[in-house]
């Protein structure tokens, strides 16, 4: 106990020491607010910062443009630090406003506060350099840049391209509005895009001419919604259609898109429900007379939870315990707070119980570690994290960056981003990641039971990528040169 109080004190003094660097960082790529695969600013800046603190960079790994790998140290054990930096479009937002406020009509903004997530890891792979350094350990830290966490999977095809396959133990977190460390699962994902070939006609004179893209596409769709009865209670489909053919009613569309998000908590069942929908839509298209061409854009897969780090790093957390929130902050936090519906409300409500929702409602910031409980819990959402899990024994936390109650991808969740509250969260998580990391460098047992949890876990499965192997991350250097 003493030895590990003795840690958590001082890196918590190596990480509040840079702190002023750390803000600047994450509050500068809160600003540039890059969507998926287009993260080059914030990618570069972070690249700057860890080579100015003695990485070594490595660019463009399994062929993402903004994906990186930064490393100190040499030899074993390898630690990989998880950071993202994406932001999400249509979220542009007012810092520290308490109304829907956008900066740019329709722009982008980091409602799931990836600008923190980002950099609490960056200041998490740091402080263990730092640390190692200092202690003259053995070892390897590693900060991967993951970009396009949201719905374009860079870790999975980091994974794929066996980015993970030398590293031996992996650390993230997520933004959010408790603190505590996750034992959570999720959903495995195919994300799958269909194009549809029709003929065009026009739609008075001469529709026994054409054949309707947007026919097949609706026909795919209804088809799908008849598989919802007869597939696992866990699963999810869900859809968009991202062509319609055109805004003339009178031509029959001879294009036609749609875009598929299926989940279920088994690889093996999620691939076999793409295969279904893949059926649905070839039927539509026999129906209709039209081709259809499909690709698998992305995935991930469900996510394998570690007890034996995810102890490790509770006891760390509470070691430090949460932040202390200023007045300023608890007041603002409550305007955010009072934003919310009564329906968003109960179901923050449901997550901490009738009496901490009370008092949550009063102080809408969370100043206390949760309990850690060994029963797992399940998210009906999907990660590309999942995919690290997989190869290496991974364990994640939470902060409260946010107000009690904030929903993720939202205007608030952007509106917090540069709050002192959610710099006091970042940095918690930085803390708990690094903490957790060198007790791992420096005890070869804690991860040899770590590794034999996932062997076991697994129960003999391998990891294979259900992206395609000829499927490569799309480009945008040419588009933002």
């Amino acid at each position: 106990m003493e030895k590990l109080t003795a840690l958590s004190d001082k890196i918590t003094s190596l990480i509040d020491n840079k702190r002023t660097l750390f803000t600047q960082l994450s509050d500068q790529i809160w600003e540039f607010a890059e969507t998926r695969f287009e993260e080059f600013r914030s990618s570069d800046l972070l690249c700057e910062a860890l080579e100015k603190e003695g990485f070594t960079i490595k660019k463009g790994i399994a062929g993402l443009e903004t994906g990186f790998i930064a490393s100190y140290g040499t030899g074993h054990p390898v630690i990989a630090i998880l950071g993202e930096y994406d932001a999400l479009a249509g979220l542009s937002q007012q810092a520290g406003s308490n109304n829907f406020e956008p900066i740019i009509q329709n722009g982008n903004g980091h409602g799931c506060g990836h600008n923190l997530l980002g950099v609490g890891s960056l200041s998490a792979a740091i402080a263990v350099k730092d640390y190692m350094k200092e202690h003259n350990l053995d070892g390897t830290v590693q900060y991967f840049g993951c970009p396009a966490e949201e719905s374009g999977y860079g870790k999975t095809f980091m994974a794929r391209d066996g980015y993970f396959k030398d590293v031996d133990a992996a650390f993230s977190w997520h933004p959010a509005t408790i603190n505590a460390v996750m034992n959570s699962t999720a959903n495995a994902v195919i994300h799958a895009h269909f194009k549809f070939k029709g003929r065009s006609a026009h739609a008075g004179a001469a529709p026994h001419l054409g054949r309707s893209a947007l026919d097949a596409v609706e026909l795919m769709n209804v088809g799908v919604n008849y598989m919802r009865e007869h597939m696992i209670d866990e699963a999810r489909i869900h859809y968009a259609v991202t062509n319609t053919g055109g805004m003339a009613p009178n031509v029959v569309q001879a294009d036609a898109e749609v875009t598929y998000l299926i989940r279920a908590p088994k690889p093996n069942q999620v691939k076999e429900l793409y295969d279904r929908v893949v059926d649905c839509a070839r039927g539509a298209a026999l129906m209709t007379q039209t081709k259809v061409d499909y690709e698998i854009q992305g995935s991930c897969h469900n996510l394998i939870p570690n007890l034996t780090l995810e102890k490790v790093m509770h006891q760390h957390m509470q070691e430090i315990g949460a932040p202390n929130a200023t007045e300023r902050d608890i007041n603002y936090a409550k305007t955010i707070y009072e934003t919310l519906t009564d329906e968003e409300k109960a179901a923050a409500a449901l997550q901490v119980g009738k009496q901490g929702a009370s008092q949550l409602a009063e102080r809408p910031i969370a100043d206390f570690i949760a309990p850690f409980s060994e029963k797992e819990t399940f998210m009906g959402g999907s990660t590309d994290v999942a995919d690290v899990s997989w190869n290496v024994p991974t364990a994640q936390c939470v902060t409260s960056t946010w107000a009690f109650g904030t929903p993720f991808h939202t205007w608030q969740a952007v509106a917090q981003g540069k709050e002192s509250y959610a710099h006091d969260a970042m940095l918690l998580a930085g803390k708990a990641i690094a903490c957790t990391a060198v007790s791992v460098l420096e005890s070869p047992e804690l991860l040899e039971n770590a590794k034999k949890e996932l062997a076991e876990r697994l129960d003999g499965e391998t990891y294979t990528s259900l992206i395609p192997k000829e499927l490569t991350p799309p480009s945008y250097k040419q588009k933002v040169n």
